[in-house]
């Protein structure tokens, strides 16, 4: 049977698929047990180097300690670089050069810079232009690099997710007598936000795994540098060690797309049309005083 996107597979491309994945799974089984039986020669399946991680020392020295670190440094990041993102997004779509144009050159100089390089600048410019100490100093040039670079990557996902709208949302709003400030804050954004996102959450993601180049330059002492801590203490115990921590990293990263999945779906589900709805006690109230009155008066 055929399908508007697709036609049917015949029998022989059954056949084909059938083997394809059957070679696969093979393949896929014989890597996984030319992993394991490396690692089992080299004694990385020992219970001496799993054992640390089946008891409470190992996460109260040196996991929790880091993993406080990395959401601390991830959360001050998300928490300015989401509304700074959000406001050059919508400044870049000003009608206004200048603010449209300042905005897009920050967007492109930060977003054109490695992250990893913003934190370097960030570290010297804290020692010697401010009083932060030494001890603070690595979370604040971790956080400012997040901050400058994902700020600048986020207000292009704003900006790519207003202009993904129909036109024809904004010029509907603009006929109904609403400012242009009220028809980005009360018709767009609450649409685009839907689309925007899957996009956003995967630069969340990116702000939790950037924190590891701090600990990795730096000398912060987030998750992955406590791994390289522990790893030394439990003598050279490096395979088990970033393990552990890798799977923590996973677990972070999958409860905030999970959670952003469910909030995305609950949001589709909410909306019952694509466009915005407006009443006209609401027109009234958003319009100017005497413009909801001539619009009446010219309809």
């Amino acid at each position: 049977m055929s399908s508007v996107l697709y036609d049917a597979q015949g029998p022989g491309a059954k056949r084909r698929n059938v083997l394809y994945t059957a070679v696969f799974t093979v393949a896929m089984a014989a890597l996984l047990w030319w992993v394991f039986s490396t690692l089992a020669d080299k004694e990385q399946l020992a219970w001496e180097k799993w054992k640390p991680f089946f008891g409470a020392e190992a996460y109260v020295t040196y996991i929790w300690p880091g993993l406080q670190n990395t959401l601390e440094a991830a959360a001050l990041a998300m928490i300015i670089a989401l509304p700074l993102g959000a406001v050059l997004g919508i400044a870049r779509l000003s009608d206004h050069a200048w603010v449209r144009v300042p905005a897009s050159v920050l967007v492109e100089f930060f977003r054109a810079i490695p992250v990893l390089v913003l934190m370097i600048f960030g570290l010297a410019l804290y020692a010697q232009y401010t009083d932060v100490g030494s001890d603070e100093r690595p979370l604040y040039a971790v956080v400012t690099g997040l901050v400058l670079y994902n700020a600048s990557v986020l207000a292009e996902i704003v900006r790519a997710g207003i202009l993904s709208l129909p036109k024809g949302q904004g010029e509907a709003a603009m006929a109904i007598g609403l400012r242009k400030n009220q028809t980005m804050r009360i018709v767009l954004l609450p649409q685009a936000v839907t689309a925007m996102l899957p996009a956003i959450v995967s630069q969340l993601v990116v702000i939790v795994k950037d924190t590891a180049l701090g600990g990795a330059v730096l000398t912060f002492p987030e998750l992955l540098a406590s791994a390289n801590t522990m790893s030394a203490y439990y003598g050279a115990n490096t395979i088990a060690c970033f393990t552990v921590v890798a799977a923590i990293f996973i677990a972070i990263n999958f409860s905030l797309t999970s959670f952003a999945s469910w909030l995305e779906r609950r949001l589709r589900r909410g909306k019952k049309s694509t466009g915005a709805v407006v009443g006209v006690d609401a027109v009234a109230e958003l319009s100017a005083p005497g413009e909801h009155e001539d619009l009446a008066k010219t309809s």
